[in-house]
This record gives C-alpha cells, sequence and structure tokens, in this order.
C-alpha cells in the first residue's frame, strides 16, 4: 500500500505577535508542522506494513524552504517527501490548496491519502474533502479508526449517539480527527535517518497547477479588542453582600 500523508506548515502560535494596530505580526514566529496533521502522520505509520510505502505531501510558499522542517517530517515515518513550492501559493486558500495536492497527488500515485481535519490556522476543515472531490474518490471525514481490510480500509467514526463503521474501497482519501491516536515524539535514529531520505522540490509548472480565480479573497486577519476586565470585589459574607453577589451573578448569565 503506497499512502500520502499531507501535512501544512503553520506559525508557531507562542511567538506571533499582536500588534497595536490589533494585526499579527509574524516576523519571528517560526514554521512548523500542524498539530493536527501529526496525527494524520501518525495514522499513516500505524497502519503500514512491511512493503508499504508512506510518502508526505505539502504546498505552500517560502515557508517550505525551512531545512529544520523536511527532518521533522521524514523523522515521523514517511519514507520521503514532496513539496510543491510556489509563490502563488504562499497564502492560498483551501481551493487553490486542494487543486494543487490533487494534481500532485496524481504524479506521485497512491492508494489512501490521509488529511488531518483541519490546519492549525485557518482551521477550515475543506481540503482533504475537496481533494477527495477533485479525484473522484471516495472520501470519509471525522475518522477516528483506520484498519486494513485486503484492499479495503475499514474506517470508523463517532455520530452522536453511535459509532459508524465503513467499509471503503480503495483508492481513497481520509480526514482523522485529534483524537485518533497521540502522535510519538522521533527518536534519535529516526532523527539522524531522516536526513538520509529522499526529498523532491516540484514547482507549480511541475504538476499542471495553475492557479484559478478566487471564489473568495482573504482580505485582513484583526485580533478582536481586548475587552476590559470587570473586578468586583465584596469584603465580607453579611446577607447584603451575598445579596449583591447573587445579582452580578444573573447579570453575568443573562
Amino acid at each position: 500500500m503506497k499512502i500520502i500523508t499531507c501535512f501544512k506548515l503553520v506559525p508557531e502560535e507562542q511567538d506571533i505577535v499582536v500588534t497595536q494596530e490589533r494585526s499579527l505580526n509574524f516576523d519571528r514566529a517560526e514554521a512548523k508542522i500542524s498539530q493536527f496533521d501529526l496525527n494524520a502522520m501518525e495514522a499513516a505509520a500505524q497502519l503500514t506494513a512491511e512493503g508499504d510505502e508512506i510518502v508526505a505531501l505539502t504546498v505552500g510558499g517560502s515557508l517550505l524552504q525551512n531545512s529544520k522542517m523536511r527532518k521533522d517530517v521524514l523523522s515521523r515515518g514517511p519514507d520521503s517527501l514532496f513539496l510543491v513550492q510556489d509563490a502563488q501559493l504562499e497564502h492560498s486558500l483551501p481551493r487553490d490548496t486542494a487543486q494543487a495536492l490533487a494534481c500532485a497527488a496524481k504524479s506521485i500515485g497512491f492508494d489512501l491519502m490521509i488529511f488531518g481535519e483541519g490546519s492549525g490556522d485557518l482551521y477550515a476543515q475543506q481540503v482533504g474533502l475537496l481533494v477527495g472531490e477533485l479525484l473522484q474518490l471516495p472520501i470519509i471525514n471525522a475518522v477516528s479508526s483506520i484498519q486494513r481490510n485486503g484492499g479495503h480500509v475499514l474506517v470508523e467514526r463517532a455520530l452522536e449517539d453511535e459509532i459508524e463503521v465503513i467499509d471503503l474501497p480503495l483508492p481513497a482519501v481520509l480526514c482523522v480527527t485529534s483524537d485518533i491516536n497521540t502522535p510519538r515524539i522521533p527518536s534519535m535514529k529516526a532523527i539522524l535517518g531522516a536526513g538520509k531520505k529522499p526529498v523532491t522540490q516540484w514547482q507549480a509548472s511541475d504538476i499542471g497547477w495553475t492557479p484559478t480565480p478566487p471564489l473568495a479573497e482573504l482580505v485582513e486577519i484583526v485580533v478582536p479588542p481586548q475587552a476590559e476586565r470587570k473586578r468586583i470585589i465584596l469584603e465580607n459574607d453579611s446577607p447584603e453582600a451575598i445579596a449583591e453577589l447573587a445579582e452580578h451573578l444573573k447579570k453575568a448569565l443573562n
């Protein structure tokens, strides 16, 4: 089985600075693998058997130049890494991202594609579903368990009051939840071995992708104004103070 596990690089949240104009400054934010995509990588690693192959795939802009990121990805189970780096994908929205991933996946070939439930920045929860639609393949989201079943995969997902079990023929596309597993920390052996694994870097023209007229445009990201914290101190436990406290609680709850 050949599995493609897709991931996105996002800025480290703790390094993002909120400016006085309530915009976000990413100058000091290092790139990292989106936390939800670590679950997808771990799901692929747990699913493979001897003779299988895991390919890590991502598309994007300047963040993909990070060599530390490449070693981090390859230390988590993938046998190879494919990058589609192009200025047109620098801040791409889900539609363009999905189209580029679908083009790359066709060039690579696969039996199964695994996505995280969303990305750590936009969390649109659209890309995996769009890729499955573009490739005209069976696509299941909210997957909480994956098992091999001959030439099929047996997947589970938790609904409101029941567990849904689906026998899915391959090739297929899956989007896994964040509670499907706990991503392992790579061992020193895996980190050292990651440097020997192949990395293929493409541009958009190499996979035959061109951007399409956008259906939506990201205009700006603005941080909501910080509400002033209200502190009311009642210094005794008299019946009047307790009544006043109860009144404040009623107003807060309403």
